[in-house]
């Protein structure tokens, strides 16, 4: 494997932070272990995962496992910029002492990703002008932060909230300084959203420092559209899967991000029913996977 990429997954498809019953037998240790006897180098962080840097730390350098990143919920657009400021520094602290160089962050205000009644695309929120300027201005000082640690912020754009769509993403980044705010791509997110992944990964090369791959089950995707079905509910019915296992075509994604020099992590990211998708198998068909494609 090159030094400049490396392979990491995600712990939600041991554990799900939003359902922890999804998962709830699954224990931080199998986690980590199964990770890395899939071949994984990298994780995020999970809701069991140790909030002490040096108990963390010790788990997983005997296995071989570093930490990419871990999500960060901002409320930019909603609550004063200070509250989420304070959670911000104590969760780049922490992430910063893990040795991770990029924090995600995704905007939560008006968010209908949570909340297990709201159609994920019928109630999808539409921020206003000036939610889009508070965001914008919020993401900015946020970098600023970031970069007191020598940290890039990376945005992630996500089904059921205000930055989901190609054009939003657009607008977002025209609206944030490169320098300060960066982006996160998600396969996943934009195919399921209905956009192009080469398209936005193409306009937007210069600012993605972090990648999620993730797939989509295509009927199952057309099926939470036509049930009006919340995102939760479509996580819970299996609407993500690992690379390889859905309707994505992932040589053309690679394809693009070699030819774009990336450096970073790619994270494998596909929450599901553990009961339904064992996540060690799921782990391991998404290595061998990427294997084939990338070469990795």
């Amino acid at each position: 494997m090159t030094k400049q990429i490396q392979l990491a997954i995600a712990p939600i498809a041991w554990t799900n932070d939003d359902m922890p019953e999804l998962g709830s037998e699954n224990t931080f240790e199998q986690c980590i272990s199964e990770m890395a006897l899939a071949g994984f180098t990298g994780t995020e962080i999970g809701n069991k995962y140790p909030k002490d840097p040096e108990v963390l730390e010790q788990y997983l350098s005997i296995r071989g496992l570093k930490v990419a990143s871990a999500w960060f919920s901002a409320f930019l657009t909603t609550k004063p910029f200070e509250e989420t400021a304070e959670a911000f520094k104590a969760h780049r602290d922490f992430l910063h002492a893990m040795g991770a160089k990029v924090i995600v962050v995704a905007e939560q205000g008006h968010s209908i990703q949570g909340i297990m009644t709201a159609p994920v695309f019928d109630d999808k929120p539409v921020f206003t002008d000036e939610e889009w300027k508070k965001l914008a201005e919020g993401l900015e000082k946020l970098g600023d932060l970031a970069h007191e640690k020598d940290m890039e912020i990376v945005y992630h754009h996500h089904m059921g909230t205000g930055v989901q769509t190609t054009e939003e993403i657009d607008r977002l980044m025209e609206m944030t300084d490169p320098a300060k705010v960066k982006l996160l791509f998600d396969t996943g997110h934009l195919v399921f959203s209905g956009e192009n992944p080469i398209a936005v990964y193409n306009r937007h090369q210069d600012r993605i420092k972090h990648i999620h791959f993730k797939d989509i089950r295509q009927e199952t995707a057309e099926e939470v559209e036509k049930e009006k079905d919340s995102f939760l509910n479509g996580v819970k019915k299996g609407v993500f899967t690992v690379p390889g296992d859905g309707m994505i075509d992932f040589t053309p994604i690679w394809t693009a991000i070699h030819a774009s020099d990336y450096e970073g992590w790619i994270v494998v990211e596909a929450e599901q029913d553990p009961a339904k998708a064992n996540p060690f198998e799921y782990a391991v068909k998404a290595r061998s996977y990427i294997r084939e494609v990338t070469g990795l």
